[in-house]
């Protein structure tokens, strides 16, 4: 791909800007949904036939797509290809993070781990067709740590798991 203009070479996607959805394929609408829906809380916003279905957090038109266009009854993509490594699902408070844990918990769904990145909090699981799933929130912007050159001093360190939980009583 070739900019050729200063200007192009300036451009800055607006601050605004936020990712609207992301649209799996999945091999089977109905274990999905059940992961999606049934476990994670999403609600379903509409169907196109039985090969495809939109989801959403609070009403929202989607956050999620999942379809089987191309994949019904199909294996998970190989890992080490090329493709989504993870959707990641913002929670807007600590509190919310440690309630999915709990479900999550209470369901004996797999976790494929836990981290503290600085800037937010994560949970890390894969969904039936061994989709990466983040779970995650952040903290608020004032407690991110800043490198002396202005960039974000984010990392991967244990999250404390415990103290979480602590965050529902």
């Amino acid at each position: 791909m070739k900019v050729s203009s200063t200007s192009e070479k300036t451009y800055k996607i607006p601050a605004g800007t936020g990712i609207g959805h992301v649209h799996l394929k999945v091999a089977d609408i109905q274990r999905s949904l059940d992961f999606y829906c049934g476990l994670l809380g999403f609600e379903i916003t509409s169907r196109y036939g039985e090969d495809a279905v939109f989801i959403s957090a609070g009403g929202y038109h989607h956050h999620i797509g999942l379809n089987t266009w191309f994949s019904k009854n199909a294996g998970p993509a190989p890992k080490n290809t090329a493709g989504l490594f993870h959707t990641a699902i913002l929670y807007p408070t600590r509190k919310d993070l440690a309630t999915i844990f709990r479900r999550l918990e209470k369901a004996d769904y797999p976790l494929t781990g836990a981290a503290d990145h600085g800037v937010s909090e994560a949970l890390y699981l894969d969904d039936p067709d061994s989709n990466g799933v983040e779970l995650y929130w952040d903290r608020p912007k004032e407690q991110w740590s800043v490198k002396e050159d202005g960039s974000l001093e984010m990392y991967t360190r244990r999250l404390d798991l415990e103290g979480l939980l602590k965050e529902l009583g």
